[in-house]
């Protein structure tokens, strides 16, 4: 539950219009709700700003139904690493429920709760190849669940840097740059020589042999140059925009 849900609900039973066992009803699952195979923080909105996100990989369908059913009581809901199979489970009870295919996320909105954008802090994502998509599309979708004016910049590696550097403006105009990139993952260090705003490097699983699924392109990041550049785990385009919109928050 957010912070301004709890001042409305306490200004309601402030100003008598609504009584105390109301506001006990809704308050009753502070801090965390026990439902046998998980413990669900719906106390993290208040704590973090933004509410408890179902990683859903491991997960069985019925228990990411069974989550998305709880925590949709309260705040809007965001699963990622979904399949198919759990978002026909959960639009089964959420009929407005939206999947992205590409990024395995599950988005359900609550009616009247759609997130407030502040379009002057945009964050651009940035990714290297077609192949990063799936992590770039991960973190995109993230970003705007935590109310963020978020612009796509895709295929822009730097085999053909000509496609980066024909898009400055888009670059310069954002506030926060999330980079994408698998193979060498050199791109990071590259945006980050461009711009005066903070850079956030995801290293992806894309690549040869050589690339060792991931750590090749992340030591790379990890050892960049350009100053500004920080770095999260491979193919964490979630922990990416979550960090993203904690800067622009």
């Amino acid at each position: 539950m957010q912070k301004e849900k709890i001042r409305a609900l306490l200004d309601s039973v402030s100003n008598n219009e609504m009584a105390v066992e109301d506001a006990l009803t809704h308050l009753i699952n502070l801090p965390y709700e026990d439902i046998g195979f998980a413990r669900l923080d719906h106390h993290r909105a208040l704590r973090r700003g933004y509410p408890e996100v179902i990683f859903c990989q491991n997960k069985t369908v019925d228990q990411v139904k069974s989550i998305v059913e709880h925590l949709a009581r309260q705040n809007n809901v965001l699963g990622t690493r979904a399949t198919p199979e759990m978002f026909d489970a959960v639009k089964g009870v959420f009929p407005g429920a939206r999947y992205n295919e590409t990024a395995r996320t599950i988005t359900v909105t609550r009616e009247g709760e759609e997130p407030e954008v502040d379009s002057s802090k945009q964050i651009l994502v940035i990714s290297a190849g077609t192949s990063d998509m799936p992590v770039a599309e991960e973190a995109v979708e993230t970003a705007c669940f935590m109310g963020n004016h978020v612009e796509k910049l895709y295929d822009v590696g730097v085999a053909g840097l000509h496609r980066l550097l024909g898009s400055k403006k888009q670059i310069d105009d954002a506030n926060v740059l999330i980079v994408v990139a698998g193979m060498d993952g050199a791109l990071p260090s590259v945006v980050g020589g461009l711009v005066e705003k903070p850079v956030i490097a995801v290293p992806t699983s894309v690549g040869y042999g050589a690339s060792f699924n991931g750590i090749g392109p992340l030591l790379t990041m990890l050892a960049s140059c350009a100053p500004g550049v920080t770095v999260v785990n491979i193919d964490n385009g979630f922990g990416a925009a979550y960090f993203a919109s904690l800067i622009n928050k």
